[in-house]
């Protein structure tokens, strides 16, 4: 869970010097994978129970400063959340690009799993992505750096220590990284609800980005153009569509179920 903020101390909605991350979950993962990005922890005054003290175990241990202070210090820049007693001045997760992706593609061991959200807003969809890529062992998440949601406090709180821990790459154009990911004999999966193809005769075992489309709009017409093949979820019911965090989950499961 995370909060941005400038050097005032005011919060914004962009990406500045330092952010404010929250939650149990949150700090105990960012301390036990990237302590080097803590600079300080907070701790709500007269908090005293097995959890806290263990994050404050592994702030003593990799030496990070930490306070006891009132909730009001939480107020001032987390606002209204369930921060859970415990919050970190940190630095800004560094933005990774496409160049970034294909070197951590040609230095993987492991057959490619990666998930592409094609312009996907809403905070708490890519929080929920983001959670269940990596439970379903995804090893990036690809999005486009126009017309997407980045990493905010929403989608970390969503994310549950998920978008402290994926990799997550901001690509300029997404056609053009799919073409690229496709040279590297990765397939290009797209969910369409208009493709004829049935999501579960797909073959997802290789090499593999599943392509996700936005709210509301799905697939861009060139991502789709783009991808290798499109599929769709069987629909049996009134609704015509599923929110696109829940169709991610169903997809990367079936893709988890066929590479087992």
């Amino acid at each position: 869970m995370s909060r941005t903020s400038s050097k005032s101390g005011k919060r914004s909605g962009s990406r500045s010097d330092k952010i404010y991350l929250y939650g149990l979950n949150t700090i105990q993962t960012l301390l036990a994978t990237t302590p080097e990005r803590v600079l300080v922890i907070y701790f709500e005054q007269n908090r005293k129970d097995k959890r806290t003290q263990a994050i404050l175990d592994l702030a003593q241990q990799h030496e990070i400063p930490h306070q006891f202070c009132q909730r009001s210090l939480f107020e001032k820049n987390l606002g209204e959340v369930n921060h859970q007693g415990v919050m970190a001045e940190t630095k800004p997760i560094a933005a990774q690009s496409e160049n970034d992706l294909y070197q951590q593609l040609d230095s993987m061991d492991a057959t490619p799993f990666l998930l592409c959200l094609d312009g996907v807003t809403d905070p708490h969809n890519l929080g929920a992505c983001l959670r269940t890529a990596d439970a379903a062992g995804v090893q990036a998440v690809i999005v486009p750096k126009d017309n997407a949601c980045s990493l905010n406090a929403t989608v970390s709180k969503v994310a549950s220590g998920a978008a402290e821990m994926m990799p997550f790459y901001s690509v300029t154009n997404l056609s053009r990284c799919l073409r690229e990911l496709k040279d590297r004999g990765i397939w290009c999966v797209g969910l369409a609800g208009e493709a004829s193809q049935d999501l579960y005769q797909t073959d997802l075992s290789g090499p593999l980005a599943l392509v996700m489309g936005a709210e509301g709009k799905g697939l861009r017409r060139l991502t789709a153009e783009t991808c290798d093949s499109l599929a769709s979820l069987p629909m049996h019911g009134h609704v015509s569509s599923l929110n696109v965090s829940v169709t991610t989950g169903i997809a990367l499961y079936e893709a988890v179920r066929q590479r087992a």
